[in-house]
């Protein structure tokens, strides 16, 4: 009896996620389409996932060593015994299209990485930067044709747009043409420029706006400021990574700030006050009140980051600590050891 395990290379306790994406790898590894596919291998791959994939069927396997079905005359498989987001992944993964077939033709995204102050994320950021990205093609005006030619019948789809392309063996479905990406047509005589493209590479300025309140990590979308599309085809997106540099007095999270402020040992038994510089430059009085616990945060509301909403700011939280002088004079140490004596 065939190991079904084994053959998908997982172990018995292997989860349902980890069993697909044994499946998916091998499937695309031994699919009879590819130049060094196995279309037996390939049965078998798909032999052992119909049973591990279904509950019933894997317990069914477990206990007795049999699915309990047919999977023994397997030659193919039926539509039923996968999910269609089973099926779109697969198709996807092995052919490049299904789900993202919506997405065909259009030109890649672009991402990139810029840093800011913990200042700039208070105020917002104007960034300009300069990008080697596909532009389109000024010589053909992204049509891929060449100056003074014009476009014939593509003679892979006959001028339909569409081909047929066989999945798996059994299904067949209809997709663009890829040899003249669905358009019909190819160039008589291909722009010299772009090589039949539509579009070519060039450094170019892009400006955007960075929002106040901003995170590190968090990742702007510039529409339309990726890559050009090929023969016109629509542009992709700018995708900007932020890094917020670390500050030497405030740390970010989220909309809130928080920081250490350390004062004398009177303060925090008397009370008294201690000053902060915000990242505006204001400075504002935090009042410690008497018998202040070392180590106290306090909430100044409303003095962090605006909110990326754009209603109200976060707040900021003080951590009180005791300012311990390495050295004092002789009247200090006087006064210091009367408190002691006192038991202060």
């Amino acid at each position: 009896m065939e190991d079904y395990y084994e053959i998908l290379g997982v172990s018995k306790n292997s989860s349902k996620e980890e069993i697909k994406k044994a499946y998916r790898k091998l499937a695309h590894k031994y699919h009879p389409d590819k130049k060094e596919g196995d279309e037996q291998k390939f049965k078998k791959v798909n032999e052992a996932y119909q049973v591990l994939s279904d509950d019933k069927k894997r317990q069914q396997y477990d206990n007795f060593g049999t699915s309990g079905g047919s999977a023994s005359g397997f030659g193919g498989f039926s539509s039923s015994d996968f999910g269609f987001e089973d099926m779109g992944d697969i198709f996807e993964e092995m052919f490049g299209f299904g789900r993202r077939q919506s997405r065909k033709g259009r030109g890649e995204d672009i991402r990139i990485e810029v840093s800011i102050s913990l200042e700039e994320a208070m105020t917002g950021k104007d960034r300009l930067v300069s990008i080697y990205k596909f532009v389109p093609c000024s010589s053909c005006s992204s049509s891929g044709v060449a100056p003074g030619s014009g476009k014939k019948a593509c003679t892979q789809c006959k001028g339909s747009g569409r081909v047929q392309k066989s999945v798996l063996g059994t299904f067949s479905t209809v997709i663009a043409c890829p040899d003249c990406a669905g358009e019909g047509e190819i160039p008589e005589k291909e722009c010299t420029q772009c090589k039949g493209e539509g579009r070519a590479k060039k450094k170019e300025d892009v400006e955007f706006s960075i929002p106040a309140g901003i995170s590190s990590g968090q990742t702007l979308r510039v529409p339309g400021k990726g890559n050009a599309g090929k023969k016109g085809t629509q542009p992709g997106d700018l995708l900007v990574d932020v890094l917020v540099e670390k500050h030497s007095f405030f740390r970010q999270e989220g909309e809130d700030l928080y920081c250490s402020v350390f004062v004398p040992y009177t303060d925090v038994v008397l009370g008294g006050k201690v000053d902060i510089t915000l990242l505006s430059g204001k400075t504002i009085s935090l009042k410690i009140p008497a018998g202040t616990t070392p180590g106290k945060v306090m909430r100044i509301s409303g003095k962090g980051l605006p909110r990326l909403s754009g209603y109200g700011y976060g707040d900021l939280y003080a951590e009180i600590n005791i300012n311990v002088p390495k050295k004092v004079n002789k009247k200090q140490k006087q006064i210091l050891e009367e408190l002691k004596k006192e038991g202060i």
